[in-house]
């Protein structure tokens, strides 16, 4: 029910995702007066019919606003679309929640509902970026404003973890994102998280800078959440205005215009690889459950490929990869801190 476009963009994209992925259920939680009839007429005849036995709705009487507090939304709203699919996961009854929602009251109640794992103060928000040799996992993108060293230990040990189960890679390597790559840069935290992760056995590479997210430096890119958010809005902001401007260079003149044309194969190619549907998807880590943030703007495109992620993450088995690991690596730390 979330998001700028709600129901008319999840449920075609719940159903593009079963055209792709046929052992898989999908469960929509809203007010079934509003969810049913759009289902139904999308499910009505057609190639589709037959996804019925795979899709169901589960109602919820209450609905969390975009812009609502998220200490009412916990309190006040325990039918909410979003506190019911976060109880399916607690309950088994599903293997993982995906939302456009409230980005804060999500959290909120997931971490409320769910709990951290053991080990695990706070959850960080990690998505993947596109970079020259692929994608760069980014965290925190949000959900931790001040963050203590102790804190971006935890987030490159979750980071690494959740790299090496979804992409494959056997040692993820981890970065710290620092104003600049030599020693005595960066402030308190960040240069003793820098101490705390270079003796703790990940693959780390040290300090890298912004420019660093993009050209692949790392695997695993870990910030507080301020520095973070302000890192992935500032790139979602570039990729907007390179595309502009290409569109409105390209259509000045004739020439210009028959330039595009000839162009057109390379225009095309930088599009899809820098598309932000693509990266659409972020997940809430370090919790005991699987619950992946969609852009409140997404479309259709974009919120499939958040259902992928959550699906990917399913049978990669990443909570359980992550607790054990967490708990091999932090366990020894000194001075933990309590959220």
């Amino acid at each position: 029910m979330g998001g700028d476009h709600g129901v008319e963009v999840v449920v075609p994209a719940a159903l593009a995702f079963l055209d792709k992925a046929p052992d898989v259920e999908l469960v929509l939680v809203g007010l079934r007066d509003v969810v049913q009839p759009l289902l139904d007429s999308q499910l009505k005849g057609g190639r589709r019919a037959g996804h019925a036995r795979r899709i169901r709705v589960r109602h919820a009487s209450q609905t969390v606003g975009m812009d609502e507090l998220p200490s009412k939304a916990l309190r006040g709203k325990k039918d909410s679309s979003m506190r019911v699919a976060i109880e399916l996961v607690k309950s088994g009854e599903a293997d993982a929640c995906v939302s456009a929602g409230n980005t804060g009251a999500l959290m909120a109640t997931a971490r409320f509902v769910l709990k951290t794992l053991p080990q695990v103060d706070r959850p960080a928000i990690i998505s993947a970026m596109p970079s020259l040799k692929g994608r760069t996992h980014m965290l925190d993108l949000g959900a931790n404003v001040d963050c203590s060293a102790e804190h971006l230990f935890q987030f490159a040990v979750m980071g690494s973890e959740l790299v090496k189960a979804v992409e494959g890679i056997e040692r993820p390597t981890v970065a710290l994102l620092n104003i600049g790559q030599e020693e005595i840069k960066g402030n308190d935290q960040v240069r003793r998280a820098h101490e705390l992760i270079a003796s703790s056995g990940l693959n780390y590479a040290g300090y890298v800078e912004g420019d660093d997210i993009f050209v692949g430096s790392a695997d695993v890119i870990v910030a507080d959440g301020f520095v973070g958010n302000v890192a992935l809005k500032s790139s979602e902001g570039v990729a907007k205005l390179v595309g502009q401007m290409l569109r409105r260079h390209f259509g000045q003149t004739w020439w210009s215009r028959l330039s595009a044309l000839a162009a057109m194969p390379v225009l095309k190619a930088f599009k899809r690889e820098s598309d932000p549907r693509r990266y659409n998807g972020a997940t809430l880590l370090g919790l005991r459950g699987i619950v992946v943030k969609s852009h409140g703007g997404a479309d259709a495109v974009a919120f499939e490929n958040a259902i992928h992620i959550a699906g990917h993450e399913i049978s990669s088995k990443v909570i359980e990869h992550i607790e054990h690991e967490v708990s091999a690596h932090l366990v020894a730390v000194p001075e933990r801190v309590s959220a």
